[in-house]
């Protein structure tokens, strides 16, 4: 019997398989394809550990590392902030009903030869060996500045320009040391280079407050990570899909 659909996605990658969520929910009828036997396309998480030897074409694995299917392997390993936009998506579709997840146990940093906490908090700051005294102080001041922030009110900018001041020119605001400044850029706020001590601050500020919300959600650290995986997502999402009797899937 010929079966017609609104949509054909190709691929049960993460962004496919959101589109797929998406569209679902929106009521279209959807074809959902992938040439591969799992879910997930380059961001897999690949179990049993014999079917990562075998799609790199390599053999084992040896004895040594145990029965492969305890192993799930991330192609693409990555943590979630628990109140980012990947969490908000899956509270939206529904999709939490088919994940489990589990909250990383704390945020580090590696430095001078010793692994440090990450803060975030005042409460963090305060115990923190990352910083001075002094430091701590005008740390503090520019947490509670970016957590106060509200876009829509002038007030609480304190006579800072979101869009014209740079992220440098409101470090230098407070007076932060270059050490402060690195972990703020890097651990906070994680940018992966420094071009965005030149870029308007706005985007450091909510960077800032999303892995402090993040926090305050979990108390040990802002970041999930799913119980089997990566993978465990695009499958969700499919799952979701699948639910709704108005789409189908195959590997």
């Amino acid at each position: 019997m010929e079966q017609e659909y609104d949509i054909i996605v190709l691929g049960t990658g993460l962004k496919e398989c959101i589109l797929s969520g998406l569209m679902t929910l929106s009521g279209k009828k959807v074809l959902h394809i992938d040439k591969n036997p799992y879910y997930g396309g380059e961001s897999a998480s690949i179990s049993p550990l014999e079917e990562l030897y075998k799609k790199f074409k390599t053999p084992g694995p040896p004895k040594s590392m145990g029965r492969g299917k305890e192993w799930n392997v991330d192609l693409i390993s990555k943590f979630f902030l628990s109140t980012g936009q990947m969490v908000k998506i899956l509270l939206h579709t529904e999709v939490t009903r088919y994940l489990d997840f589990k909250v990383v146990e704390g945020s580090y940093v590696y430095k001078g030869g010793k692994v440090h906490k990450v803060p975030a908090s005042e409460k963090d700051a305060d115990a923190s060996d990352l910083m001075g005294m002094f430091d701590k102080r005008r740390f503090k001041k520019l947490l509670l500045f970016a957590l106060n922030f509200d876009i829509r009110n002038p007030r609480t900018h304190h006579d800072v320009d979101p869009h014209k001041t740079t992220t440098r020119e409101l470090f230098h605001r407070y007076d932060l040391g270059l050490d402060v400044i690195e972990f703020i850029g890097h651990a906070i706020a994680l940018h992966n280079s420094e071009s965005y001590l030149d870029r308007p601050c706005v985007e450091t500020i909510s960077r800032i407050r999303l892995y402090s919300d993040s926090l305050s959600c979990r108390n040990t650290s802002p970041y999930l990570y799913p119980l089997y995986g990566l993978g465990e997502i695009p499958q969700g999402f499919a799952r979701s899909v699948l639910c709704t009797g108005r789409s189908s899937v195959n590997c």
